[in-house]
């Protein structure tokens, strides 16, 4: 059984993952559930230094978590954050393992194994490693072996363990949105630089961050009075909205 442990972000403002992820799932013949109760990871807490309060949420929602696994059961996540604070910091702080699965290895995996079917498309990708799932948790292959079933996959210079931060982790975003934004401005024009059509990533909140970057590069292309260069990138899109464009014949 899988526990689809959806993350703050993806519940409340990016529903679109999960019900792209959900139809994967049950397009595979995945057994899947959903928690019902689900709360925050603590992520978020932790990287800002509330160590109480985060201890606080984590400790309900790990009991929450096992009061619904069975043995066997693997936690799915769609956030980097989530896989990162489930899988690594659990562990160190409480001591438990918890088996913690992302997205991008799960449907590496299903494509593998035949039980998901997915079509060339044409567009041209490039891919945006997040901190937490790269850096801190060394998943670098997998997203990338997901991306190439379906598209063209082009990389960014600073790619794997030298990606740019998109600028949004640690409360950056909250505390200093002017330099949350001008980071994901530079990680907008290294995906640029590749002529890529979309940007692809595997963090919600790399996601929401890179979104209002280039909603801000696009203003600047409509403004007459800027000097600018026509940008090629026009989406930032999750991994599961990619495959789903792969199953499906519609633009996401």
């Amino acid at each position: 059984m899988i526990i689809y442990f959806r993350g703050c972000v993806v519940r409340e403002k990016l529903k679109y993952i999960s019900d792209a992820t959900e139809t994967i799932l049950k397009r595979a013949g995945v057994d899947f559930t959903i928690l019902t109760n689900e709360t925050c990871c603590g992520s978020v807490l932790l990287r800002t230094g509330f160590r109480d309060d985060a201890h606080e949420v984590m400790n309900d929602t790990l009991k929450k978590l096992e009061e619904s696994i069975k043995e066997g059961d693997k936690i799915l996540v769609s956030c980097a954050g989530c896989y990162n604070t489930l899988k690594n910091d659990y562990n160190e702080l409480f001591g438990v393992d918890l088996d913690v699965i992302h997205t991008s290895e799960l449907i590496t995996q299903l494509i593998a194994d035949g039980k998901l079917l997915v079509k060339k498309t044409p567009n041209i990708v490039t891919y945006h490693d997040p901190c937490h799932l790269g850096r801190h948790s060394g998943l670098y292959e997998e997203p990338r072996e997901t991306i190439m079933e379906t598209c063209t996959l082009v990389e960014m210079d600073r790619n794997r363990e030298n990606s740019r931060c998109c600028g949004a982790g640690s409360g950056v975003k909250s505390a200093y949105p002017d330099t949350a934004l001008l980071v994901a401005l530079r990680r907008i024009k290294d995906a640029e630089d590749t002529n890529a059509e979309l940007i692809v990533t595997t963090c919600s909140f790399c996601i929401l961050n890179l979104q209002n970057a280039l909603e801000h590069r696009m203003d600047e292309l409509n403004d007459d009075t800027v000097d600018v260069n026509k940008s090629s990138i026009n989406k930032v899109l999750d991994i599961s909205e990619l495959i789903l464009m792969g199953l499906e014949d519609e633009e996401v």
